[in-house]
């Protein structure tokens, strides 16, 4: 019965990664079989559940940042994503607190707030550094 449903874990585990290819049950689907074979060893259940669980982990810590690592670095960035890091010039006084501030990228007019709560003068120079929604988050360049 144990068997089953480590099976059942197995199979669903395999099915969600297969669907989202997200890197994200993959590391369960790997304890699951190991807790299959401990299962199909008839080794009690406690131990299936124990091996499930570190299998798992060790998987998920020691495996998942070298797999995010070569599976994503074929991923090209969106538009959105590669202004993050350039400079930008700052078309209009940049007031978090007034919620103004415009800048210029590449031609292209953006809303702007600063990083850190502190007005930019016009004309100023700046990194973007985040995006959040529909305004970019920049800082002053020193």
């Amino acid at each position: 019965m144990e068997l089953m449903i480590w099976l059942g874990v197995l199979i669903v585990a395999t099915l969600i990664e297969i669907a989202t290819m997200g890197l994200t049950t993959i590391w369960f689907a790997g304890g699951a079989l190991i807790a299959c074979i401990a299962a199909a060893l008839h080794l009690p259940l406690v131990v299936q559940i124990v091996l499930f669980v570190i299998v798992s982990v060790v998987l998920l810590v020691f495996t998942r940042p070298i797999a995010v690592k070569y599976f994503n670095k074929d991923r090209v960035r969106t538009n959105v994503e590669s202004m993050v890091g350039r400079q930008a010039v700052v078309l209009s006084e940049i007031d978090n607190l007034k919620a103004l501030g415009q800048v210029s990228v590449n031609g292209q007019e953006w809303s702007a707030k600063s990083i850190d709560d502190t007005n930019i003068p016009e004309g100023s120079v700046v990194v973007i550094r985040a995006i959040n929604g529909v305004k970019l988050v920049v800082e002053k360049e020193n």
